[in-house]
């Protein structure tokens, strides 16, 4: 992927010098056509086309948007209620994602996102520890972030 990157900066810059207009239309043009050239080159690559996880790190950023949008509206749902039946906790989420990379950006996504924290990881790196303001199913927050954030890291890091 970074050959990749490099090479339709490469071919963004040369494009600056053949069409003499060294402005930044000119770079964004270039890159453009750069990520043309690539696409269509992209079998004599052994790499996958890099804008492929360009668009699912795009994908993961807007998914953590929507759930950090969700979850403030919940916590603040949560905050103007009259009785406070709530039920915060602890719980182990099992882990797929298996790089200290990947674990590392899953705990930061769940401790960004507001009303929960990741608290520790396991010493085998198979667990996350969690603590969640309301916890109303423990099976379905397991799910919840096992689809969503999991999921999209995975997408992303593999």
């Amino acid at each position: 992927m970074p050959f990749q990157i490099v090479l339709n900066i490469i071919i963004a810059i040369m494009w600056m010098f053949l069409s003499e207009t060294y402005t930044f239309t000119a770079f964004v043009v270039g890159y453009i056509l750069g990520i043309f050239l690539l696409f269509i080159m992209r079998r004599f690559i052994n790499r996958p086309f890099y804008i492929t996880k360009v668009w699912k790190v795009l994908l993961l950023l807007l998914l953590f948007i929507r759930e950090l949008i969700v979850s403030s509206i919940d916590i603040i749902k949560f905050v103007y209620k009259k009785d406070l039946d709530n039920r915060p906790g602890i719980f182990a989420l099992p882990l797929e994602v298996k790089s200290d990379w990947e674990i590392t950006i899953l705990a930061n996504l769940i401790s960004l996102t507001p009303g929960t924290l990741s608290l520790a990881v396991s010493d085998d790196h198979e667990t996350l520890y969690i603590h969640a303001m309301d916890i109303p199913d423990i099976e379905s927050s397991i799910t919840d972030i096992k689809e969503s954030f999991e999921k999209a890291i995975m997408e992303v890091t593999r």
